[in-house]
């Protein structure tokens, strides 16, 4: 998890939240990381398969309302979902292409 980005400076973009569900397993997951993190962009992360129990079935009930399919990685920008490694999409989401 990640602490909220400091205010921007006058004239400064903001980039909206991001938060991926993921697999800690899955290479698709660690390449949007990765992206995330060339690009400077703070973002939450949950690895589903990490969790246990009620906390495992209830995030998973939150991936299929963004997902039905419960796919991963599953990429909440703003209001955008963006499911898989999409680094064109990532960015355009973001603002930076």
């Amino acid at each position: 998890m990640t602490e909220p980005d400091p205010k921007p400076a006058a004239g400064e973009k903001t980039t909206p939240p991001v938060k991926i569900y993921s697999l800690s397993t899955c290479s698709h997951c660690k390449a949007t990381k990765k992206l995330l993190g060339e690009c400077t962009v703070q973002y939450e992360f949950v690895d589903v398969d990490l969790l246990e129990g009620e906390e495992r079935r209830a995030i998973i009930e939150d991936v299929k309302k963004f997902n039905p399919r419960c796919s991963f990685p599953t990429v909440i920008i703003g209001d955008k979902v963006i499911v898989g490694y999409k680094e064109k999409e990532i960015k355009e989401a973001l603002g930076l292409e």
